[in-house]
């Protein structure tokens, strides 16, 4: 009697441990269909918005109260008309249709008093050439109020020529941290969450210098610290921005190994190149100066060799402990990893210093406005041409474009 029970409930003990692991199935499946269309929800209103914040005349970049904050020098440079009682001062670029200036005479004393205008004056010009931030001059960027939250944290930080090891030890840990995501995550979920990251980043920079979105300063300048420089306080964009857009790019279009290299090279050659340049900044053999159409600029070849080296250690560890065919000698791994390294720190190399931005005006035409100060950023190149290199150097040794990699990459 109990084998006949049994066999005649086990069929529906089956058949309801079927249902349950359907229903099971169908949930997951459920709520990973709504993760995803989330995710791309929350992008595609991000884009909306920026959209719209860019179409807004009311929140034009150019016309926050009208001026312009510039570093005033204390002494030299162009003599000013508080300091000279009796005389008149004079400006380059001064008279009708020029810098926008008119002189109030009075009490023996001449007065400069300047008009609004689209167009910065000589005086500024000069003023911006003596601040040593080593930007273009006649760049396209966002003007800033000088009473605004981000001139008052603008001169709390420091510019790009300063040694700022805070800054770099971010960089690293945040690459790093990217690399080992993007090595335990499905690549569906990496590549969603850093594309609402980036769009996320890309509004911040977008509104933060408009009338209203001050706050958002003063939460970067809160969290970011020391690590902010300058400059990007003063109408250009942080390298956030350009930093999450490269290791999505990354992770989009190499697999899941040359992605995750790239991201290490990212981490590793940029910062550490940048170090050993300024150390030796002052071997003018080493120095490319103009560089080749752009390629270089004032760069040094001993921070791109120590960029390079720095990385070679790091990638032989993660290649010697990854799933490599047995016939594999250490010898073929090292060469890999310096290649890797190489890659790295010359696509760091080749991004000039001060940065390629997008000029106020091209040939007779002038760019609008509402145009974002966009640049051209290592944090970029970088992850992308490593990538690449790195499918192709794979390629040349016969090692798997699928290689797995350790759990967390170094163990």
């Amino acid at each position: 009697f109990s084998r006949e029970w049994d066999q005649i409930s086990r069929p529906d003990t089956n058949i309801a441990h079927r249902r349950k692991s359907d229903k099971r199935g169908r949930r997951k499946r459920r709520i990973e269909a709504i993760y995803r269309m989330t995710c791309w929800r929350v992008s595609l209103l991000v884009v909306l918005l920026s959209a719209a914040s860019l179409c807004d005349g009311n929140l034009a970049p150019h016309s926050v109260g009208g001026r312009v904050f510039s570093k005033v020098p204390s002494s030299g440079g162009v003599p000013s008309s508080r300091s000279i009682s009796g005389v008149t001062a004079s400006l380059q670029g001064g008279g009708s249709g020029g810098s926008g200036q008119s002189e109030v005479r009075g009490g023996g004393a001449t007065a400069v008093k300047k008009r609004p205008t689209s167009e910065p004056s000589a005086f500024e010009a000069k003023a911006e050439e003596a601040s040593g931030d080593g930007e273009l001059k006649g760049d396209h960027s966002a003007k800033v109020c000088k009473d605004s939250s981000a001139a008052v944290i603008a001169k709390k930080l420091k510019n790009r020529n300063r040694m700022n090891f805070s800054r770099k030890a971010t960089h690293a840990g945040f690459g790093l941290g990217f690399a080992v995501l993007n090595q335990i995550m499905p690549r569906e979920r990496f590549i969603a969450g850093m594309t609402i990251l980036t769009s996320s980043s890309l509004l911040v920079e977008l509104l933060r210098y408009r009338k209203g979105f001050g706050w958002m300063n003063d939460a970067l300048h809160f969290f970011l610290r020391g690590t902010l420089r300058k400059h990007e306080m003063e109408g250009k964009f942080t390298g956030s921005s350009y930093y999450f857009l490269g290791v999505t790019l990354s992770a989009y279009l190499y697999p899941k190994t040359a992605a995750t290299l790239g991201i290490c090279q990212l981490a590793l050659a940029d910062p550490s190149a940048s170090y050993f340049g300024r150390q030796t900044r002052h071997i003018y053999w080493s120095r490319i100066e103009n560089g080749l159409g752009g390629f270089g600029r004032n760069k040094g070849m001993l921070g791109f060799l120590g960029g390079a080296l720095f990385c070679l250690p790091f990638n032989y560890r993660v290649l010697s402990i990854a799933a490599l065919p047995t016939t594999t000698t250490r010898t073929t791994i090292a060469t890999v990893s310096a290649l890797l390294g190489l890659a790295g720190a010359l696509a760091d190399l080749a991004v000039p210093t001060p940065a390629l931005t997008v000029p106020k005006s091209i040939g007779n035409m002038k760019v609008p406005s509402w145009v974002p100060p966009f640049h051209v950023d290592d944090n970029l190149v970088v992850p992308i041409f490593s990538g690449f290199a790195c499918t192709k150097i794979f390629q040349a040794f016969g090692f798997s474009q699928e290689l797995e990699l350790a759990r967390c990459i170094i163990f």
